[in-house]
């Protein structure tokens, strides 16, 4: 309604300090309404375990499995000069920016990989603790009793709606930001269960922090060696990731116990 559009300063402003917004009103509510601690009621810790490796690691995995499935689509296919992601965002990026590389843009792919893992436990993960500590930490106590298939869909639901404002500026759908909002919320709802699983596994709801600003970093690489790359088709937040996360779930339906594991007392 501001007439924001994605791409500029403002936008990017808004977004970051958006993102802070779940940790707020969590703090409100715990604080000065239930008037409990947050941190430790929500497993904010310092314990170190394998899951929060899998947490930083899975997003990696994630994007170049999504790659895999892209290409199969029609129409889609390897670009080794990497203009996938100019493709992409059209007007919101620059055409000619992949020639301005001082390497050759393979060499940028990987470049921009490592710094990708350095940034998502780091820097990124400061600015998606903003949100996990209302969704992976707050949203996730509250709904366990429900079971966990319908707490994460529940927190699914509300953490898509929730971007609803930065679809619609352009964000991640460019020239689909109606449509785009349907498909954010809906790829949420696909990955909410694998954020909440190995959030409870590790006990810690940092885990969903490092795992949500890992895959803030890399995602973008899903779609960058791509000719042919579509917004409602292609990367991570498209048709081909979509069908990438729910063969995830189906793992974490048949193997991983999710609803014993929810049951049993966490973050204490």
């Amino acid at each position: 309604m501001s007439g924001l559009e994605w791409g500029t300063l403002y936008a990017t402003t808004f977004a970051i300090i958006y993102m802070f917004f779940p940790l707020l009103c969590t703090i409100i509510v715990q604080k000065y309404i239930y008037r409990q601690p947050v941190m430790k009621t929500y497993g904010v810790n310092t314990n170190i375990n394998k899951w929060l490796l899998v947490s930083w690691g899975l997003p990696v995995l994630l994007t170049f499995a999504t790659i895999g499935v892209s290409l199969l689509l029609p129409g889609v296919s390897y670009s080794s000069e990497m203009t996938g992601l100019t493709d992409y965002l059209g007007d919101y990026i620059p055409g000619d920016i992949m020639d301005e590389m001082p390497f050759s843009p393979v060499v940028m792919f990987w470049l921009m990989l490592a710094q990708g893992i350095i940034a998502g436990p780091t820097i990124n993960a400061i600015a998606a603790f903003g949100e996990e500590l209302g969704w992976r930490g707050f949203l996730l106590k509250e709904t366990a009793p429900a079971g966990f298939w319908k707490s994460a869909i529940f927190i699914g639901f509300i953490w898509g709606i929730w971007h609803a404002p930065l679809i619609l500026m352009g964000h991640n759908y460019p020239g689909y930001e109606v449509a785009g909002v349907f498909m954010m919320t809906l790829w949420c709802i696909l990955l909410s269960p694998m954020f909440s699983y190995i959030t409870l596994k590790a006990n810690n709801v940092i885990a969903a922090a490092i795992m949500h600003g890992s895959l803030n970093a890399v995602a973008g690489l899903a779609i960058m060696p791509l000719a042919g790359s579509k917004p409602l088709l292609t990367g991570i937040m498209g048709l081909a990731g979509f069908l990438v996360l729910a063969v995830i779930n189906l793992v974490i339906f048949f193997f991983g116990r999710p609803e014993e594991l929810i049951k049993k007392e966490f973050f204490k």
